[in-house]
């Protein structure tokens, strides 16, 4: 898409394309369409804005730009273009899934281990939907070390907890017995 500016047609650079497109990676990830963003910030993010950011039909200052980062709850690194991570949130179909809004109601006595490595995986995946997050069998692995417990018992407190769907447990028991 082309624009008008100071009587002069100006094309979108790629920089500003690749940006446009993490924020609207982002956006998505977090189920929000570009009306959500407006009525979620109450207005202080406008659709409009945002969309032209999106397509990197507007330029966007730094400010702007980590204010934008803090609403969606992302470090700014991940919407800078050059960031891979985003790119890797759009992975392998996932087989076991965190419920992250359920997390947070949880005593952190108990769920802080949990709570912190779902954190980091989110970081290295660029994954901040802040919803749901897929988790493999190998994090199931290293977090039943975490807590001292088997994969297996691990997969059913994290499920009577309501934060890992109940699909889960015959995963973990088949990749267990595969001794995988």
């Amino acid at each position: 898409m082309t624009k008008l500016v100071g009587g002069k047609t100006s094309v979108p650079s790629e920089y500003a394309k690749t940006l446009g497109g993490k924020l609207r990676a982002i956006r998505q990830q977090q189920g929000l369409s570009l009306h959500g963003v407006e009525e979620k910030s109450k207005g202080r993010w406008k659709a409009v804005v945002v969309g032209s950011y999106e397509r990197g039909d507007r330029a966007v200052t730094v400010q702007k730009l980590a204010e934008l980062a803090d609403f969606y709850g992302v470090p700014i690194r991940e919407l800078l273009p050059g960031n891979a991570s985003a790119a890797a949130a759009a992975a392998a179909p996932p087989r076991l899934i965190l419920d992250l809004e359920a997390l947070q109601h949880l005593d952190a006595s108990e769920a802080g281990p949990l709570t912190r490595y779902a954190a980091t995986i989110q970081a290295q995946r660029g994954d901040y939907n802040g919803k749901v997050l897929s988790i493999r069998q190998d994090d199931m692995r290293t977090l039943a070390v975490i807590y001292d417990e088997s994969p297996t018992t691990l997969t059913e407190r994290f499920i009577s907890w309501g934060v890992l769907n109940p699909e889960a447990k015959g995963d973990v028991e088949e990749s267990e017995a595969a001794g995988a």
